[in-house]
């Protein structure tokens, strides 16, 4: 069972993302388009180690990956047992070769699980999120995306955390983040200049007094931590056509919004040090289109500005 669909009618996607955007406000009840979600007492409540998945998009950014994927092994779990899921195409070569690498090293606690895609279903996010809610074995499966990185006592921490408890939906009640970073920043040219050389791949470490702290209020895109028994009832936006609908182009990714709205809340925080995220200016996605790549990114250091960092 993958819970992805193909969608034919494609001019109606549009239409039918706004109607979903409009009723996840909350003026249409969820049950209509997802199975029932399983009561409490009915949800697991794990007492020893649980185990974790977590799962990762990438197209064209293997410069943040191997970020994400090295953390992973420089500061492995020691009181989880954890899935490292990434969803890719084998035609974007350096995310390939970057995986293969990853591959190569025996992390205890951990099993790498490189999930290859056509880049039609690749291109919506919610296909590949939702294969993985409803196929997981895991406890709990934290949806992330792959410029998050998992840093010192982050993946133990949030194993003490998941202990006793069966909410719904968990999320980071902090993260720590960088400015709009643009390509040329040390930070991206240096992951870049290994990828795109024939050089021998290494592990790479963030700087992190180029990160500061900020609150998150919600459970959204890349910070959203699902209950393993809900996941696996309800997956991912999977009867909401527009978000298992292949598409040509990478898609913009809203479809968090409408997955808080199935699962009835906007999460729960918790206490989780060592949650980074790299935030960049260009999008990789919008690179064949040096234009507009520019346009967008002036944007988003725009929009940055006013929302205070």
């Amino acid at each position: 069972m993958t819970g992805t669909r193909l969608y034919p009618q494609r001019r109606y996607n549009g239409l039918l993302e706004c109607f979903f955007r409009m009723a996840a406000t909350g003026v249409v009840p969820s049950r209509f388009f997802r199975a029932p979600l399983p009561d409490k007492d009915h949800r697991t409540k794990v007492t020893g180690t649980p185990s974790l998945e977590i799962v990762s998009h990438c197209w064209r950014y293997a410069h943040m990956l191997i970020y994400q994927l090295s953390s992973i092994v420089l500061y492995p779990p020691t009181q989880s047992d954890v899935v490292v899921t990434v969803f890719y195409t084998d035609e974007d070569i350096e995310t390939k070769r970057l995986l293969d690498f990853i591959g190569s090293h025996e992390v205890g606690r951990v099993r790498w699980n490189w999930q290859p895609l056509p880049r039609e279903q690749l291109f919506r996010r919610g296909i590949g999120r939702n294969r993985a809610a409803l196929n997981t074995r895991a406890d709990w499966i934290w949806m992330t995306d792959c410029d998050v990185v998992f840093h010192a006592g982050c993946l133990d921490s949030l194993a003490d955390q998941l202990r006793e408890r069966n909410d719904v939906l968990l999320y980071p009640r902090q993260e720590h983040r960088t400015t709009l970073l643009a390509d040329t920043s040390a930070l991206l040219a240096r992951a870049r200049s290994m990828l795109r050389q024939d050089e021998p791949l290494s592990l790479l470490e963030i700087d992190r007094s180029e990160f500061s702290p900020h609150p998150l209020h919600r459970a959204k895109g890349e910070y959203q931590i699902i209950q393993g028994d809900v996941a696996r009832a309800i997956g991912y936006c999977d009867r909401i056509p527009p978000h298992q609908a292949p598409a040509r182009h990478w898609c913009k990714c809203r479809e968090d919004r409408v997955f808080r709205w199935l699962a009835g809340t906007h999460g729960t925080p918790i206490d989780v040090p060592g949650v980074y995220q790299i935030r960049h200016a260009e999008k990789g996605r919008y690179r064949k289109h040096p234009v507009w790549a520019g346009i967008r990114g002036r944007i988003r250091r725009l929009q940055s500005g006013i929302r205070g960092g």
